[in-house]
């Protein structure tokens, strides 16, 4: 599987939170950072870069679903509500 970078920040919370929401519209996305930054706990500059990735035949769906995101479009999104186990 190739993987392409659809996103790029400057520390895991966010890419974390890009993955997530991938993951949530059916997209395989995993984050890519330096092992040096990683183990430093480095956050500035390009040693802080984490990059989200997915498959190639996903990317222009993933940057199209960025975009959308970046405009607001899931601003008022209703999240499915848990089950009820009492």
């Amino acid at each position: 599987m190739n993987l392409v970078k659809v996103y790029t920040t400057a520390g895991d919370l966010e890419a974390e939170f890009i993955k997530g929401f991938l993951h949530g519209q059916g997209i395989e996305a995993v984050i890519s950072q330096e092992s040096v930054a990683k183990t430093l706990g480095l956050t500035v500059g390009r040693l802080g870069e984490v990059k989200v990735l997915v498959p190639e035949e996903q990317a222009e769906e993933a940057l199209t679903l960025l975009k959308a995101m970046d405009a607001g479009e899931f601003e008022d999104s209703e999240y499915p509500e848990e089950p009820n186990d009492e």
